[in-house]
């Protein structure tokens, strides 16, 4: 076990390392080299709600010279971090740009009721107006941009821009969104948008906007489609009848004088889903351009020299560096006095397996893996429906987590009596059974470890404001009152499925399958973990792409929204499976499945409910 320790104060170090080389390299793209000032803006809005924001700000941008300034707007259940591909890209271009938190969301204050319309958001209006007040921006060249629920901000933004009569916002783009093609009332097309410029970047296979109706009356999702459409033909000619509307193409400016002034129009098409928007070199090309059209960039760099993926990638440096950190640091743990009762007396070796215990491994994996893809959408759908809870999405993956781990601990209850039993299979030796005392001891070293882990995280942003993460998975600090929020019943949801899933892929099925590789049982136990996702993923776009349907739509009402739920596996891509290979890893040198199933549950509740909606009840 000496060697165990040494090992782990080595990867402690490392992983030690890799973080404070992701927040360095990570802050440094973000701020261009030093060309870049980040400020975290905090303000009361015209409405009486606390807003958030991260405003970058060239240092080319000054009284003397004003610079364009850009809002940008997150979509539904994200966070103002989503937008750093646009944040970092425009800024260095010159741009001031403010990445929002929309109500309800990140560090902005819980501002509607569970009944509140999601297109009601104000947020980006509210940016724009943060925005006209700082006298180092242009106010006659502010422009804004939303992915998905934030493009409908920027209608919305435009709207109340109309309402006021100021017309602050001079472009648009709308990501991953609709614009306003038809006057409500009287079901006329309209251009409510007058003679700002404004673009679309449609994703060719988004999952929610730019569908139509076929000759079944059959919503089709086939967003390649989308120009042959009225809507797209009336916004590309400013509001004209599509009938009598010229047809006309992707990725063109088209241009068109009103009011006395020249006004821009332009569809991109992007050959990309609707959440890989915020990961996309092509999605960024045509904002760059776009925005450096309508409003002129003051430090002009061509759209094809990008570095915010850099970031990504430091900011997964560090993710991986927080994994390494979370179990070194564990296991040294045990390693001191007061918790040396939680360790092993020598490393845990996998048990030896017979035909009948083979069979028995392979069927759990397969039955536990099987139960959870079924029952992923309809569990899923009604939790979502849920009205007492602040937290729609988070309990409705709470609930089908709790059920896969309830499903978890019937299998192995069947699998003791019915062959465990029989076969020598010694709930203690394993570490199923555990006394009151060690189990205390093994809560409070969870919460120690998820303590230090959210301190490096908290650290990361004090002082280089970045975060942990990849894409959809993202591991940031977040305000304190999401700690009372996460408790009840979201972690007590999360750790029935953590705990139970460690219990049964260590004391049940770490076994001899793969002979002296201990590895290939580790992998084996972590794929059928994440098979939710790695299988329904799949399933859901290659017959996308191959039918312009997806295989669970969105006229599949019994199920509400199946596209959104389908989404939310993407993170479970890397929790699942990471889940399972912490646990092990844990396992090995305490014989303990509850550490790192209570170090699991805690920190994907934390996860879930800090990078999502809040609603006020």
């Amino acid at each position: 076990m000496e060697n165990v320790k040494k090992k782990a104060k080595l990867f402690l170090c490392c992983s030690i390392v890799l973080m404070l080389i992701s927040m360095v390299i990570a802050n440094a793209l973000q701020t261009s080299g030093g060309g870049v000032i980040i400020k975290e803006l905090t303000w009361e809005t015209d409405q009486g709600v606390t807003m958030t924001a991260n405003l970058f700000v060239p240092k080319s941008a000054t009284v003397e010279n004003p610079a364009p300034a850009i809002v940008a707007s997150h979509g539904l259940y994200n966070n103002k971090e989503m937008q750093d591909a646009n944040a970092i890209e425009l800024a260095r271009r010159g741009f001031v740009v403010a990445a929002i938190d929309q109500p309800n969301h990140g560090d902005s204050e819980l501002g509607g009721t569970n009944g509140a319309p999601v297109t009601s958001n104000p947020g980006v209006y509210q940016g724009v107006l943060m925005l006209s007040r700082i006298p180092y921006v242009d106010v006659t060249r502010i422009g804004v941009t939303g992915h998905s629920m934030g493009g409908g901000s920027c209608n919305n933004a435009v709207a109340m821009d109309n309402a006021n009569g100021t017309n602050l916002i001079a472009s648009v783009l709308l990501n991953s969104a609709d614009a306003t093609y038809i006057n409500r009332e009287t079901g006329e097309y309209v251009n409510i948008y007058g003679s700002r410029d404004v673009g679309i970047v449609a994703c060719k296979y988004d999952e929610f906007f730019h569908t139509m109706t076929n000759e079944n009356n059959e919503i089709v999702y086939a967003a390649p489609y989308f120009l042959e459409r009225d809507t797209a033909k009336s916004f590309l000619n400013f509001g004209a009848d599509p009938q009598s509307a010229e047809t006309r193409v992707e990725d063109t400016l088209y241009r068109e004088t009103i009011d006395g002034k020249d006004a821009v129009r332009v569809i991109y098409q992007v050959d990309i889903i609707h959440p890989w928007s915020h990961f996309s070199y092509r999605s960024t090309v045509a904002t760059i351009d776009y925005f450096n059209e309508t409003l002129g960039a003051p430090n002009p760099i061509a759209s094809s020299n990008q570095i915010w993926f850099l970031k990504e990638v430091f900011n997964f440096v560090g993710l991986i560096g927080l994994v390494m950190f979370i179990i070194n640091f564990t296991i040294l743990l045990v390693f001191t006095p007061f918790f040396e009762t939680l360790r092993a007396k020598a490393v845990v070796q996998p048990a030896p397996v017979d035909r009948q215990g083979k069979l028995w491994f392979w069927c759990s994996l397969a039955a536990g893996a099987l139960f959870a893809m079924i029952t992923y959408l309809p569990i899923v759908s009604n939790g979502v429906a849920a009205s007492f809870v602040p937290q729609k999405p988070t309990f409705g993956v709470g609930l089908w987590a709790m059920a896969c781990g309830l499903f978890a601990v019937l299998s192995m209850v069947v699998s003791y009596i019915v062959y465990g039993k029989k076969n020598g299979f010694s709930l203690a030796e394993r570490g199923v059974t555990i006394s009151l005392a060690k189990l205390g001891k093994t809560a409070l070293l969870a919460v120690i470890v998820v303590c230090v882990a959210y301190s490096c995280v908290f650290f990361a942003d004090y002082f280089f404001q970045t975060d942990f993460r990849f894409w959809v998975l993202a591991i940031k600090s977040f305000e304190p009152g999401l700690i009372a929020t996460s408790l009840f019943p979201y972690m007590v949801l999360f750790l029935i499925y953590y705990v139970a899933s460690s219990v049964a892929n260590n004391c049940f099925n770490y076994n001899q399958i793969g002979g002296k590789r201990n590895w290939v049982n580790t992998l084996t136990v972590s794929l059928f973990a994440g098979a939710p996702a790695i299988i329904m993923l799949p399933m859901q776009y290659v017959t996308y792409a191959a039918t312009n349907q997806m295989l669970w739509h969105r006229t599949l009402t019994s199920l509400g929204n199946p596209p959104m739920y389908v989404l939310w596996l993407f993170p479970m891509l890397l929790i699942l499976p990471g889940a399972a290979l912490i646990s092990r890893a844990i396992y090995k040198v305490t014989n303990n499945p509850y550490i790192a199933g209570i170090i699991s549950g805690i920190i994907v509740t934390l996860l879930s409910c800090t990078n999502t909606q809040t609603l006020l009840l």
